[in-house]
Formats: C-alpha cells, structure tokens, sequence
C-alpha cells in the first residue's frame, strides 16, 4: 500500500460512507482492511460457494474472481491495500472449498455467471465493481458485457478474454472435449504425499515458493490418505465451445462501464495470440484505462507488484467517484 496518498472513497450510488479518508496504512488498520478476512459462504443452485471478504461492511462492493485452478487467496495480498473497498473473493465453482458441479455440468467461463448474480443478490448489492484474474477476468469481461445493470466498472488482471478459436476447430475442439472429460471422470482425485509435495509441484508451473503456499491453503485437504486436491478434476478439461474472434469483438463493443486492465509484463501478453489484445481492446472499449506492471501472471499476489496494483486501482476507483459526484451535482 502506498501509505503517502490519500484515498477518498465518495460512495454516491451504493450507501456505503460518503468521503470516507484513508490517509495511511494507520488508518486501513482501523478500518479493518488488515485484519484477517472473513470466511463466508452462500447457497446457490444447491451448491455451496465460499470466499473472503476484506475491508468494511459498507466499503464499495468489489466482487473478486480468480483464474484457473487459483482460489480466492489470489487476492489476500492486494486486497488489504484497497482502502475503502469491501472485496469480496469468491472459490469459484469447482475450486477451493466451493463444491463441485454436478456429474452433467460444465465449466465454460459463462457458466459461472448466473451463480455470481446470485451471490451478488445475496450479498445485498444492486451493483458492483468486478476484479478478475486471468480467467476470472475473462468471467467478468463477460458479465459486465451481458449484465452491465448490476456491474458498475469492470477491473482486469492480467486477462480480458480467452485466445480465439478459428470457427473451422469447431467439431475439434467438441470432440476433444468429450474424449478428455470422460477420461477424466474414471480417474481419481490427484493425491500429495504432504503440504509441500503440493506446493513444490505448484511452483513448477512458474509462481513462487510464497505464492504456491498461500494457494495451498485452499487447494488441498488433508485426509488418511494424504493431501487430496480439492480442485474439480474436470477443470484440466479443454472446453467443448470456444469463443470466435468475432465473438469476443462484440462482448468487448458492448462494454459499457468503465475498464480499467492491468497487464503483467512478463504474464499473458508474451503467449503468441492470433489477436493483437491491446489494439483490439484500445478499439473496442468504449471507456478504457490501461497500465502495465513488472511482475509475473500472478503478479497480484507479488507484495511490490500488488503494492502498485493498488495504486492503479485505487486512481481508477477514485476517477469513477469523481466523475459520478460531478455529474450527481450537475443534475442537482
């Protein structure tokens, strides 16, 4: 958190403070942003879902979403320095210690978004600003594209949308599917010898010894047999339908809340895509801020990176504040 700057928190829509100050990282002690979070739960389709929350009660509502096979402590760096939020991270079906989604469902990036308006109307909110990562951004970009009523500014990490599909892939890419998810479905869930069989595996895939072990948390259980991953195995299975890229102009085109996207530079943007993301992104937004920070995929969850996240987020947050009280006064 950087503890020189000031954050003004104006709340115009929502209830929550108006004008509420956080000078230092004194006063987001006090506000409880760094304290541990709190673990809640919801019941949605039958399902049970669990997440984090940070910050006070009536901060402005920010419904965080993680990427794939991460869980809701992907934001437990960052989130304590987004002073005046209430962050709320979700384990998103399938992963942590939300439950899995019956034998006959999917896990498409859309399929989560009728459980997370669910939550949202749970928790009380008539709209809200969406953090993803990674895959949680790309959920999000497509939440906020398709429901923009209950979404008041979309934030992205290090993701926006999936790499397109040539349509000609089409019956491919199905039957690779099909053939992967009923393999996956006769084996057995992946097993540890300990703790940090998992995080040592984890860290083989690019994040640090920190990194892996803050995930670990919520990634494993611990049974007779060993630490068995919680994580829905279907999860590794590559998706029956993929967006065109034609498909993904049109969600971006329909973005009608403010964007801000903060790349990782050395995260996504060095994969070889078909499309040029940032171009493509800078035409099709209506309303875009973009940043680039030093740090790797999960670079929220790197101390230095996240410090500068945070500032990124907290100027976009604060902008939007500005924006609405001017605006509230000229119609006034």
């Amino acid at each position: 958190m950087c503890t020189a700057r000031a954050f003004i928190a104006y709340g115009w829509t929502f209830g929550y403070r108006v004008g509420m100050v956080i000078e230092s990282a004194q006063d987001a002690d006090h506000e409880g942003l760094r304290a541990s979070p709190e673990q809640l739960n919801w019941t949605v389709d039958g399902l049970t879902i669990a997440g984090l929350a940070w910050g006070p009660a009536d901060g402005r509502p920010v419904l965080a979403l993680h990427g794939w096979l991460d869980n809701a402590a992907s934001f437990e760096v960052l989130a304590p320095s987004l002073a005046g939020c209430r962050i709320v991270a979700l384990d998103l079906t399938g992963h942590g210690l939300s439950d899995h989604r019956s034998d006959d469902a999917t896990y498409l990036i859309w399929d989560d978004i009728p459980q997370l308006l669910k939550v949202i109307g749970q928790l009380g909110w008539p709209r809200c600003t969406l953090l993803g990562h990674s895959r949680g951004a790309m959920i999000a970009t497509l939440l906020a594209a398709a429901m923009p009523d209950h979404v008041d500014a979309l934030i992205t990490l290090d993701g926006l949308f999936p790499s397109p599909q040539d349509d000609r892939q089409f019956v491919a890419q199905m039957r690779d599917s099909l053939r992967y998810t009923a393999r996956v479905a006769r084996q057995a869930q992946r097993r540890f010898s300990s703790l940090e069989d998992f995080i040592e595996r984890r860290q083989r895939y690019g994040v640090s010894r920190d990194i892996a072990a803050r995930l670990a948390v919520r990634a494993v259980e611990e049974t007779a047999d060993g630490f068995v991953l919680r994580n829905d195995q279907r999860l590794h299975s590559p998706s029956a339908v993929k967006l065109s890229a034609g498909q993904i102009e049109v969600a971006l085109r329909a973005l009608s809340v403010p964007v801000l996207t903060i790349w990782a530079s050395e995260g996504l943007l060095k994969r070889d895509w078909e499309l040029d993301v940032l171009a493509l992104a800078e035409a099709a937004i209506g309303e875009l801020t973009s940043a680039t920070v030093d740090g790797h995929h999960h670079f929220q969850m790197e101390p230095l990176a996240a410090s500068e996240i945070a500032r990124h987020i907290l100027d976009f947050i604060a902008g939007l504040d500005k924006g609405g009280t001017e605006a509230a006064s000229t119609a006034s």
